[in-house]
């Protein structure tokens, strides 16, 4: 598993791991049921704090991305509740299209960035 974590980022470590993983999934370089490192091994491979990496399963998990199994420990499990993943989709972009409106940021700029970036996802 191949995570990059900027340290002199402003972004909290733990939602860099999220947002590695995430990105992670989107791109296919991890698929359902693919098991995740311990937070141990994570921990000591990247080389931050096990609270941190427990912390990125805990949010993971929280947000549907990962499940905890007894035997296999985290493991990839993308959350089939499509619409409810809309509708949290829905209120995240009307703030990002607020703030890109105030920027006097246009329709047809917002579409570029969406098409240009959904290209590595699909």
């Amino acid at each position: 598993m191949i995570i990059e974590i900027d340290f002199n980022s402003e972004e909290a470590l733990y939602l860099q791991l999220c947002n590695q993983i995430i990105m992670g999934i989107a791109t296919s370089r991890f698929r359902e049921g693919d098991p995740l490192p311990s937070v141990r091994q994570l921990a000591d491979s990247i080389g931050i704090n096990m609270h941190t990496v427990n912390k990125a399963y805990t949010v993971l998990k929280q947000e549907g991305y990962v499940k905890v199994d007894r035997r296999r420990g985290a493991v990839i499990a993308i959350d089939a509740d499509r619409c409810e993943t809309l509708e949290i989709l829905k209120k995240e972009l009307q703030v990002i299209l607020a703030k890109s409106s105030c920027k006097n940021i246009s329709k047809e700029e917002i579409h570029e960035l969406i098409e240009e970036i959904y290209e590595d996802y699909a």
